[in-house]
């Protein structure tokens, strides 16, 4: 190196192994400073601002992406004078449209070469270094002229200020506090819409704001004591007369310039409150230029010792001003005053230029130099360690439990939230004779876990499966997601490693939605799909057995619903169906087919009969406040109609007709003299409906 001052890039990436990699590439030739997101990163730009050559910027980023850096570039007009390379691995044309129309000088995909980012960043830099040559040659010829001009202005107020017996620092001192409030006021908001040509055309006309006291008798303005208010009169005149001064030049009247200087004579004594002179404008009527040069000539009254006082300290001033003892200001501009009050003695003697907090510097200092002392090696060993710390934390913010299992020596290692989850120790040593570290599996889960760990399953698979693990006597729903390791010479199991994902919520609202969808909500009792599919399974896996098919309705059930409305009609059918579960067996099927029928399929060896008669004796002839309950039942056995689902429905369906039709209130068995009505069509004639009841 030729010691001449490394240039600065901006490396803004929330991957530290990715800021790491690009450190790298160009840390020979720059000096890198690294923000782990955008909100950092837009720290490093406001301290250090044009110091910083190139900035590398990713999309994807906690707190602040990529994207939300730029857009605050383009607001705060960074953009223009700091190049931008985004690197990332959004590929999507949208997201490298976007990017280049907030600015961003190019974009390169990740994975990247680094011959490329080196390239590209090199050239960045060079084309902006001469951009900025041009530039810096058009200001300075700029700055000479506006130089002259201030220089005329800064002549002209000195000769006010002399006249009327005060240090000629008042106008530097105005001007000064005048732009430092004006740039915290930007800051706070965009109310009066100000740019950095409105902040020095400001800044420059407050100079003049007291060129009307070149009219004022001097026995007055320099007078030490207290004015009489005919001398106090005399005074506000200055204010009208510097406005009317500027009215009166023969030249450049529409000259901005002109018209700024013209509202800061006018109205810089004018108070937020409406109380002050020479129109008593009131709030925002008072343009905010006379505004901020008010309180800025206050401030500077108040820190100067004049022919009629002696000077007060800055803390006295600054409270003087908030306590209103020196009449009403613009609450915006109090806060702006508060803001600046620890820093505005220093900065009011600094020349304006941009001042950068030196302790922050110091720290911006000290983590460079702390990672350029890291050498490649160690660093990644660094990098490595707070990954596995990283992932640490997820995995407990998660609620996984994390194992792994290996071979030689045979051992499960548990994450410490695993550990702790389960009541385990964080190391078992042998597992599979560990009495403690097999109690939390069901036999099933043991002998899955067993396969997995002896060689049964094929090179790297990924095995996935639910499970309930006993965790502090508690059973709860896990996943278990585990991979087998390998060597590859020999081919060789060597361990398994996974973890358990805690799936209870979800696993018993699937079971809730589950039963939802199998059973009838107002009964509890299966609902007719469910049932069929039941019973389908049983006819088609237990052929030797012999079963029933039960249907039965209820009798004038329509008359219930009619005369005492269908809540008491709801409370019959949960009423029969309760009676139901306590006379069917475990084994059984109940179900509600829909309104007031249900159905039931019974495995029987002998004596059906009497089986039928005492489930129906206990579903007839109860009186339920005032509502005699009765039913009427058919039965069809797989002895007569065989083992196919519909057929027995249907018997049993037709059986039940037949009871109907003779009467109700009693059952019947499908028998041969129902036969011809079976192998008719399934067409119900529409004088079968009676009362509103229906059958399937």
């Amino acid at each position: 190196m030729d010691g001449r001052q490394r240039q600065n890039i901006l490396i803004i990436d929330d991957s530290e192994m990715n800021r790491s990699i690009l450190a790298d590439i160009l840390g020979n030739e720059y000096e890198t400073i690294e923000a782990e997101n955008g909100i950092e990163g837009i720290e490093f730009l406001q301290t250090m601002g044009t110091e910083i050559s190139l900035v590398l910027l990713d999309i994807v980023m906690p707190e602040m992406d990529g994207f939300g850096v730029l857009e605050f570039m383009n607001e705060h007009q960074w953009i223009d004078s700091i190049p931008v390379i985004m690197i990332s691995a959004e590929t999507q044309s949208s997201s490298i449209d976007r990017a280049y129309e907030l600015g961003v000088t190019d974009f390169i995909s990740r994975p990247f070469d680094a011959r490329i980012v080196h390239r590209r960043s090199v050239n960045t830099i060079l084309l902006y270094a001469k951009q900025k040559k041009l530039e810096a040659l058009a200001a300075d010829q700029i700055y000479a002229k506006e130089q002259q001009s201030i220089l005329m202005v800064d002549i002209l107020s000195h000769i006010v200020e002399f006249r009327n017996g005060e240090s000629g620092m008042h106008v530097v001192h105005v001007r000064r506090l005048t732009e430092l409030l004006l740039k915290q006021l930007v800051k706070k908001t965009d109310r009066y819409n100000l740019t950095r040509m409105d902040i020095a055309a400001i800044s420059t006309a407050s100079a003049l704001h007291d060129i009307g006291k070149i009219s004022i008798d001097e026995k007055v303005l320099n007078k030490p004591g207290r004015l009489t208010d005919e001398e106090f009169a005399i005074m506000k005149t200055h204010a009208l007369v510097g406005a009317q001064m500027l009215e009166e030049l023969p030249v450049h009247q529409n000259e901005p310039l002109v018209k700024v200087v013209y509202s800061i004579c006018r109205w810089h004594h004018e108070r937020y409150d409406g109380r002050g002179y020479p129109d008593g404008l009131k709030g925002d009527d008072i343009p905010i230029a006379a505004q901020v040069v008010a309180m800025a000539d206050v401030y500077d009254a108040l820190t100067s010792e004049r022919v009629y006082k002696k000077a007060y300290s800055h803390e006295r001033a600054i409270e003087m001003i908030l306590h209103g003892e020196c009449g009403a200001f613009n609450p915006l501009l109090l806060e702006c005053l508060t803001d600046l009050s620890d820093t505005l003695v220093e900065d009011m003697h600094s020349d304006g230029t941009n001042q950068v907090d030196r302790r922050e510097l110091e720290n911006i200092t000290n983590e460079i130099a702390q990672h350029t002392e890291l050498s490649a090696s160690k660093r990644t060993l660094q990098l490595l360690e707070q990954e596995r710390m990283k992932y640490n934390f997820f995995a407990a913010m998660s609620q996984e439990i994390q194992f792994e299992y290996t071979y030689t020596p045979s051992m499960v290692s548990l994450n410490v939230w695993g550990a702790n989850k389960l009541g385990l120790p964080e190391i078992i040593m042998d597992p599979l004779h560990h009495e403690k570290s097999m109690a939390f599996l069901s036999q099933e889960d043991r002998e899955i876990l067993h396969d997995i760990l002896h060689n049964t399953v094929p090179a790297n698979p990924t095995i996935t499966y639910e499970c309930k693990l006993n965790c502090h006597g508690e059973a709860r729903w896990y996943r278990i997601i585990a991979r087998t390791i390998w060597t590859d010479e020999p081919p060789k199991l060597t361990g398994v490693i996974g973890k358990a994902i805690d799936i209870h919520r979800f696993q018993t609202n699937l079971e809730s939605l589950e039963r939802r969808a199998s059973y009838d909500m107002l009964t509890e009792l299966l609902n007719l799909a469910s049932a069929k599919q039941k019973i389908e399974a049983l006819l088609h896996n237990r052929p030797e057995k012999n079963f029933a098919l039960v249907i039965f309705d209820l009798d004038h059930f329509k008359q219930a619903n009619d005369r005492y409305g269908h809540l008491f009609g709801n409370q019959v059918l949960a009423h029969v169906a309760e009676n139901l579960r306590q006379n069917v067996r475990s084994r059984d099927i109940a179900a509600r087919i829909g309104g007031d029928e249900f159905l039931i399929f019974l495995e029987y060896k002998q004596d059906l009969e009497s089986i039928i008669h005492r489930i129906f004796s206990s579903l007839s002839g109860e009186m339920f406040h005032g509502f005699l309950i009765s039913a009427s039942m058919g039965v069809a056995v797989t002895e007569q109609m065989g083992k196919d689902y519909n057929v027995l429905f249907k018997a049993a369906d037709q059986a039940l007709y037949a009871v109907k039709e003779a009467g109700r209130g009693t059952y019947r068995f499908y028998d041969d003299s129902i036969h011809d009505q079976l192998l008719a069509p399934s067409v119900i004639p529409e004088n079968i409906t009676k009362e509103g009841e229906d059958h399937t």
